[in-house]
């Protein structure tokens, strides 16, 4: 009993270390409120971020001034064609020992040794390179000479694309993007948040950003989120929509038989569950409600789910299908219930 009401009081304290990130970030940041949010979802989830928009969006600055507000270390790697893996994980130098002379070979730890890590267009770089990086997301160490190097904790990557300029790029494979708690689109500001850009950033005041959290704080608030109970219909919920999204699944909508050529694994209905757990406690929640998965289908599905050739024909974009199939999925606990029993 102690414990739970130590968790109350623990999710209680991270709405409002929330609340006073937001507040900071809006010192440097116009608007992104959708982004800004996902974001937190993402680290509180111990999850990482793929942020697709064009450049120019401030997606640098936003990851900047994420980490000073929560007192993490930041690096960022601007990936290019000729990028090696050890140009991020790191390298053997031989040094010699100034008193015995002898040599031996040191590793020098590379940028992946952070906190809060922004590669900046991954997918300019081969994929040898990218799979150094998300090994490393993976696994949260680096091998070198035999020896193994724990990455800082806490860890999180945020990776950049740009939808437009695809010549010269290297995709990342859907069994890679898979390894992202979120797919993010980082949109157009609108008219007004434009002119508030315009004005904030062309002045010569240089806004001071204050640390609200740290990191050993966020691995605690980390535990708490994965404590947070769930309801069995909500386990059925956001099993029911990802299942639906396989086009050989008996139950299936019909629309997803003939739009999608790829459903999303057994990750996705994972990450749903401990997005919809963050979620639910950064808004001071000890449960994980159905608005907080259906909330979270875009960001978890939209890289996870490939259209059909029907569907492209026909103008129909990822978001369009998901947003269809959150639509037709029964939410209602009895319904859900009745299905599944």
């Amino acid at each position: 009993m102690t414990e739970q009401t130590d968790d109350i009081q623990a999710v209680e304290k991270l709405g409002q270390t929330r609340d006073a990130i937001v507040t900071e970030l809006r010192k440097t940041i116009v608007g992104m409120d959708d982004v800004i949010d996902e974001m937190m979802i993402a680290i509180f989830a111990r999850g990482h971020c793929l942020l697709v928009g064009v450049p120019g969006l401030a997606k640098t600055l936003l990851v900047s001034s994420l980490a000073k507000t929560m007192s993490l270390s930041f690096k960022r790697i601007q990936f290019t064609p000729d990028l090696m893996p050890s140009d991020i994980t790191g390298t053997e130098l031989l040094q010699e020992d100034p008193a015995t002379h002898e040599r031996r070979f040191k590793f020098q730890k590379g940028p992946v040794f952070t906190n809060l890590l922004l590669a900046d267009e991954i997918n300019r770089t081969p994929p040898k390179t990218q799979a150094a990086l998300l090994e490393a997301m993976q696994e949260k160490r680096v091998s070198s000479g035999g020896e193994e190097f724990v990455l800082d904790k806490p860890f999180f990557v945020l990776a950049t694309q740009n939808p437009i300029e695809q010549e010269g790029t290297y995709p990342l494979p859907e069994a890679q993007l898979d390894r992202f708690l979120f797919n993010v689109m980082v949109k157009y500001p609108s008219r007004d948040e434009e002119l508030d850009i315009m004005r904030s950033v062309t002045s010569d005041d240089e806004p001071v950003l204050n640390e609200v959290v740290d990191g050993p704080t966020i691995e605690e608030f980390q535990h708490v989120v994965r404590r947070i109970p769930v309801a069995d219909h909500v386990f059925e919920y956001a099993a029911a929509l990802v299942r639906a999204t396989r086009p050989d699944e008996p139950d299936s909508p019909d629309f997803v038989k003939k739009l999608m050529s790829w459903g999303a694994g057994p990750r996705a209905s994972l990450n749903l569950i401990l997005a919809g757990k963050s979620r639910a406690a950064l808004r001071g929640r000890c449960h994980v409600s159905i608005e907080d998965i259906r909330e979270l289908c875009l960001p978890v599905l939209r890289h996870r789910v490939i259209p059909s050739f029907a569907a492209r024909s026909e103008g129909m974009t990822t978001d369009d299908l998901i947003e269809k199939l959150v639509a037709e999925i029964p939410s209602d606990e009895k319904l859900l219930s009745r299905k599944t029993g």
